[in-house]
């Protein structure tokens, strides 16, 4: 009885330390992205019916004074902003403009200048971009940002480097032409391209000399404990006392490392994305809801600031993910209005609906990869 207690608790236990911390983060992600959404559409002038965290029966709500419907529903895996006009949560239009009277015409989503759709549309994404910079920046501005000079201080024997010609002593100038200035802007640039080969610039005993080395896939352990793969040339730093300091960041300083920092996650997304669809990634660096869920666990465990922190990468993340070209998500609206300025009329019900179907079927599609990869695959 004792071991059967011990067992049922602890997995108590467990779920309890995975899935609250998994909850808040994707709240607070979530809470952030539709505030982007209702924010810029009130600002517009279109009306709001309901703000919404979470799908289903809902569980707590209550009416502002301009009508709006706040509340929180049962199934916590998203939420969403429903503007006067919308036939349901995607934004459908509810009804002919021709049956609607003035005061309905003047604050409904689908009678607002196309301009007015897109900024309401892109907000969202735009604001988890703008949550993530926030927190770096706070980040920066307490902590500022331990960093390394880019010098070799180890070759790996049989690596890439080492076929390369690097040695000992070499101080990294540049990789493919990007300036480098710490070791972690080195690993930057050559932990995303695997099987690439890339150009580096080192200066040693005073000359510049160029070298051409491919980075290889290497199995390591991140801060989490996870195992990752990551691309390496089998070059190691010196981490002693001198290469290693603490650089302090004034509020204005660290706004433009945040950005930064924003950019580079946004930059290598992109490229991740474009090699995986090629084939060149490893499908298990593909991480769905279980995965997102141990790991806030895992940050959770590790303290406030872990968890904060991976609401960051979340939070940028769910922001690129909205902006993929595909209907029902952001971007494919996105492009239904580029293309309605372009054509000066908005493409027509039949082709939307066509492409709205088969971008459902996709993002399904995709979700339910991801979910096998975290459950089964990886």
């Amino acid at each position: 009885m004792t071991d059967l207690l011990h067992t049922v608790f602890g997995t108590q236990s467990v779920l309890v330390g995975t899935i609250v911390p998994f909850l808040i983060v994707l709240t607070v992600v979530v809470f952030v992205h539709e505030m982007g959404h209702y924010l810029v559409g009130r600002w517009c002038g279109i009306g709001v019916r309901a703000f919404s965290i979470g799908f289903g029966p809902e569980l707590i709500g209550f009416n502002d004074s301009r009508g709006t419907r706040w509340k929180l529903c049962a199934i916590p895996l998203g939420g969403y902003v429903k503007f006067a006009g919308d036939e349901d949560v995607t934004s459908s239009a509810a009804a002919d403009v021709k049956t609607m009277t003035d005061a309905e015409r003047a604050v409904a989503f689908h009678t607002q200048p196309v301009w007015k759709r897109a900024a309401t549309v892109f907000a969202g994404p735009a604001f988890n971009i703008l949550l993530t910079v926030a927190i770096f920046s706070v980040f920066f501005a307490l902590y500022g940002r331990m960093i390394s000079d880019p010098t070799v201080a180890e070759v790996r024997a049989g690596g890439p480097a080492a076929i390369a010609g690097f040695q000992p002593g070499d101080r990294f100038v540049s990789v493919d032409g990007d300036k480098v200035v710490t070791f972690a802007d080195v690993q930057r640039h050559v932990s995303a391209r695997g099987g690439d080969a890339l150009t580096f610039v080192v200066e040693r005993a005073g000359k510049e000399i160029e070298l051409t080395a491919t980075p290889e896939l290497s199995e390591q352990e991140d801060a989490l404990g996870n195992k990752v793969k990551v691309a390496v040339i089998g070059v190691v730093t010196n981490l002693q006392a001198g290469n290693v300091r603490r650089i302090e960041y004034g509020p204005i300083e660290s706004v433009g490392q945040a950005v930064r920092e924003s950019g580079f996650i946004i930059a290598r997304t992109g490229h991740f994305f474009s090699r995986f669809f090629a084939g060149r990634e490893d499908k298990c660096q593909l991480g769905g809801p279980v995965k997102i869920a141990t790991m806030a666990g895992q940050a959770a465990s590790q303290g406030i600031d872990w968890l904060i922190q991976l609401t960051a990468m979340l939070s940028i993340g769910i922001g690129l993910l909205n902006l993929f070209p595909l209907p029902p998500l952001d971007g494919g609206h996105l492009v239904f209005y580029a293309a309605e300025a372009v054509l000066g009329k908005p493409v027509r019900p039949a082709v939307q609906e066509l492409f709205f179907r088969a971008g459902f079927l996709l993002v399904l599609g995709f979700m339910g990869f991801v979910i096998f990869n975290d459950l089964f695959a990886c």
